[in-house]
């Protein structure tokens, strides 16, 4: 015989409630395999579990439960692993916009942490392992000022088709690239689609540092003799010598305004560090 669950069994392995799941039940979402007609009790199979499981993932990605009720009840399997596939590639997204989001609080507590004990901003810099980003190029902002930076990421929606402007959304980021002889503002792109003005910055190995908007140009040079003679084989400091570089300058909008009003500002300069790339540095 099939193993059965009583309600409050169920509903501790999917961490919810027996009225959750009595909510359920009523609305036809997930109704129990078997219910017996004089207790009114509910009992609940491994496979009614599992579509428990589905039910919960799909609301922590903000899903309706009628949308929910209306996929689960496909006959088309195909169907059903295309709305998980796309409700998967959500709970990647929002996984990255929290890993964002941590490191900006733990920037900000380092910040605040300085300021409390009275320590200088650090010095030097450090080399951080980044994924592969996408950005999307300005046509037309150059480099930050306080006018551009007010309604930063908005300059950017307007300057996109628009049937395309839905499908992007940007990371709360203002940045420069400069390659080429040219410099260009840039936003992160979280979702996008193809269009002008994309460019892939490489996953890979970046050497970091912060820096004051006054010591920026110091700053830079400092990173890009780091390139060259810092903790780099000797192998690819010779290879990156005399070589053109592609800097990229991230500045996160709230101290980009500050910097922009010439008040101090931390500002962040990433050079490429790895020889999958010599000639790039960011």
């Amino acid at each position: 015989m099939e193993e059965r669950f009583f309600i409050g069994e169920a509903a501790k392995a999917v961490n919810t409630t027996p009225e959750t799941l009595r909510h359920y039940d009523r609305i036809g979402l997930v109704k129990p395999s078997e219910k017996d007609e004089w207790t009114h009790y509910r009992y609940y199979t491994k496979q009614d579990i599992v579509r428990l499981h589905t039910v919960r993932a799909l609301q922590q990605m903000d899903l309706p439960l009628r949308q929910i009720k209306e996929v689960l009840a496909y006959d088309d399997l195909e169907k059903i692993i295309a709305f998980l596939s796309a409700a998967e590639k959500r709970a990647d997204e929002k996984i990255a916009a929290l890993q964002r989001g941590k490191a900006k609080i733990q920037a900000a507590k380092r910040d605040y942490e300085g300021k409390l004990h009275g320590r200088p901003a650090a010095a030097g810099y450090r080399i951080s392992e980044y994924p592969a980003r996408v950005i999307l190029l300005s046509d037309t902002l150059t480099a930050p000022t306080l006018d551009n930076l007010w309604n930063y990421l908005g300059r950017f929606y307007s300057e996109l088709p628009e049937p395309l402007r839905d499908r992007f959304q940007f990371e709360d980021l203002a940045g420069v690239y400069t390659g080429g002889g040219r410099s260009r503002m840039f936003a992160v792109c979280v979702r996008y689609a193809e269009t002008d003005g994309l460019l892939t910055l490489p996953a890979g190995r970046y050497l970091c540092a912060e820096s004051t908007e006054e010591a920026r140009a110091e700053t830079e040079n400092q990173l890009l003799l780091a390139a060259v003679r810092g903790p780099l084989s000797a192998g690819y400091a010779s290879a990156l010598r005399g070589q053109p570089c592609t800097a990229v300058r991230g500045v996160r909008r709230s101290t980009a305004a500050a910097a922009a009003s010439r008040s101090p500002a931390r500002a962040g300069l990433r050079t490429r560090a790895t020889a999958a790339s010599p000639t790039r540095c960011m």
